[in-house]
């Protein structure tokens, strides 16, 4: 119950944010039109690059518009953490009768949530509204959807925590967690599908966790995925997830025996 709370705590704190979240959807929207266009003349060229035919290719942009914000593709850190792990106010969330991570987890996908619902669904019903999608008719497929979005929101989140843990041994992480944010952007498939990139190096870019992100929640969106596909790629993303929040659990455990307060 403790878990759940702290999960609706931060669906009702990012609420407040109406006009953030406004300006989100603008934001999100406007670059939907302009990769989507970009997208066009890139199949127009090259029909059914990457497996995906045009409406494919269309919905892969929209989709990781949709899921920008909640799986939070261009971030590289949890940086409410790292901000207190650098002023030593994680002295106080130690204190804390709950388990670290699992807090910072639960408070991730009750963010993830009001994103989702605030950023994702507009986007993706303009871009239905101005271009032919290929979105699924059937509820099973959106159902799988979701939980492969609940599972890429648990793989992203593992990575920041990572990330924001360094921040018990570097002075200031922005840099890391720009270098992470910028890893994530390529390696998901915010750029370009995975799928379309080359020989070796692509099955290498597939087997990676931000495939996890976007990648394989899409191929789940546009049926790319079915049967023994869906299951093995729903099982990649929950592997990611456990090995990632397990290598924090570790990191966690190593950084918390000696609290260090950086400036004094």
């Amino acid at each position: 119950m403790l878990y759940t709370a702290v999960a609706a705590g931060s669906f009702r704190r990012y609420a407040t944010y109406r006009m953030a979240t406004v300006a989100g959807v603008f934001t999100n929207t406007v670059f939907g039109f302009i990769v989507a266009y970009t997208y066009i003349a890139l199949w127009d060229e090259r029909p059914h690059l990457g497996g995906y035919d045009q409406a494919q290719a269309v919905t892969f942009v929209w989709t990781g518009q949709a899921l920008l914000a909640s799986v939070a593709l261009l971030i590289g850190g949890v940086g409410e953490l790292q901000e207190r792990i650098r002023t030593g106010d994680i002295a106080v969330d130690l204190y804390r009768p709950a388990d670290l991570q699992l807090w910072w987890l639960s408070a991730d996908l009750g963010r993830a949530a009001l994103q989702l619902l605030g950023r994702g669904v507009v986007p993706m019903a303009v871009g239905a509204l101005f271009f032919p999608l290929a979105l699924p008719a059937d509820a099973l497929t959106w159902a799988c959807f979701l939980l492969s979005t609940t599972l890429a929101v648990v793989v992203s989140f593992a990575l920041r925590y990572l990330v924001a843990l360094a921040c018990f041994w570097l002075l200031d992480g922005s840099g890391l967690a720009m270098i992470s944010g910028l890893a994530c952007m390529f390696f998901s498939g915010m750029v370009l599908p995975l799928r379309v990139f080359p020989g070796g190096f692509g099955e290498l870019a597939q087997l990676l966790p931000w495939a996890a992100m976007l990648q394989v929640p899409a191929d789940v969106l546009l049926g790319a995925r079915t049967g023994g596909s869906l299951l093995r790629g729903l099982a990649f993303q929950a592997m990611w997830g456990v090995l990632l929040l397990a290598a924090g659990r570790l990191v966690q455990s190593a950084a918390t025996r000696k609290v260090v307060v950086h400036g004094g």
